[in-house]
């Protein structure tokens, strides 16, 4: 059967070079089922690869493209929990920017209920990295302060959903008062913009001592590093936890022993990912238990864009420049968002 895949043949800084290719895709093999894909979520390391700066290296071509869901339309000899016709979502490390794709069986799980496919395709990476962060290496209580720094990105964003989720008061910071809109909008107790005049990050210390009768945050959750972790040390309540997630601004920071001393507080690092290499069993339980909590209607991605696959750079783009309020997807096989 001949698809439509975006693939990028060389690697470059300039995205613009995914070339859409006719291809033949081959039958599943007897563990595999086949995916008509109906869409694609657009993740920062798709970029990465394609500019050759992510530390996993597909073989050139590749499709980019890790987490997708649609219906399937063939199943191998040996599958007996899918069938033709099961929507499902899957993930692998490339190969969602294309209208099929092969797979086993045990990177599936059937869609939940009446869930749209471009909600199913974007809530596995974002939410299991606030998943681990916020349960199990910040500990999160009902009734404590968590501080999300990025909120109006995908990690971010799933952060303030979990967090309602469990009970915390949640305070998000962002860049833009009409992205952070859209994070009040879906439960955020209070929403600052940390932009400065001169384009820099920062400015959040006091509103938070505000919020928080002077206390300050027990829970920090930061993809943003740079400036905005320097803050987040002095609004921090005594005994807290700062969860590095990641440094979206460009710069690791240093921490300040002195802060963590008198303030007793922890600085812990987070990688889901690692978690289920290290510890199988505890990443399975994570991803079940998220994934009940999607069946449950309990957490709800949110995605703002969806772009047809002849336009997928569109939506890469739109992600590279920071316009994208939670998540974007890649559209195929007659779905648009």
């Amino acid at each position: 059967m001949k698809i439509r895949t975006a693939r990028c043949h060389y690697i470059s800084d300039d995205i613009d070079t995914l070339i859409l290719d006719n291809i033949e895709i081959a039958d599943p093999q007897p563990d595999q089922v086949q995916i008509r894909i109906r869409a694609c979520a657009v993740n920062f390391p798709d970029i990465l690869m394609i500019q050759g700066k992510y530390q996993f290296k597909p073989l050139l071509p590749f499709a980019p493209g890790g987490e997708f869901s649609g219906d399937i339309i063939a199943v191998g000899k040996d599958v007996t929990s899918f069938k033709v016709g099961d929507r499902v979502v899957g993930s692998d490390r490339t190969g969602g920017f294309a209208e099929a794709i092969n797979l086993p069986c045990n990177q599936l799980k059937q869609i939940p209920g009446d869930l749209s496919y471009a909600k199913a395709a974007t809530y596995s990476t974002a939410y299991l990295t606030a998943f681990v962060a916020l349960t199990i290496r910040g500990s999160l209580q009902a009734g404590e302060t968590l501080l999300v720094h990025g909120a109006t990105g995908g990690v971010g964003m799933a952060a303030v959903d979990l967090g309602k989720f469990l009970g915390a008061k949640v305070i998000a910071t962002g860049g833009t008062d009409e992205k952070l809109a859209v994070v009040k909008s879906r439960g955020a107790d209070h929403v600052i913009n940390y932009s400065q005049a001169d384009g820099s990050l920062g400015g959040f210390r006091d509103q938070v001592k505000e919020l928080t009768q002077g206390n300050g945050a027990d829970v920090i959750y930061d993809p943003v590093g740079g400036s905005v972790f320097d803050e987040s040390m002095r609004c921090i309540n005594w005994g807290g936890r700062i969860l590095a997630i990641g440094f979206t601004s460009g710069v690791w920071p240093k921490a300040a022993v002195n802060h963590i001393l008198i303030k007793q507080i922890a600085v812990i690092g987070v990688r889901a990912g690692e978690i289920g290499r290290r510890d199988p069993q505890l990443g399975h339980r994570c991803r079940q238990e998220l994934y009940q909590l999607l069946t449950d209607g309990l957490i709800d991605p949110h995605v703002c864009a969806g772009f047809p696959l002849e336009n997928a750079v569109a939506g890469l783009k739109m992600l590279e420049q920071r316009k994208v309020v939670g998540k974007c997807v890649v559209t195929m096989n007659g779905y648009s968002f």
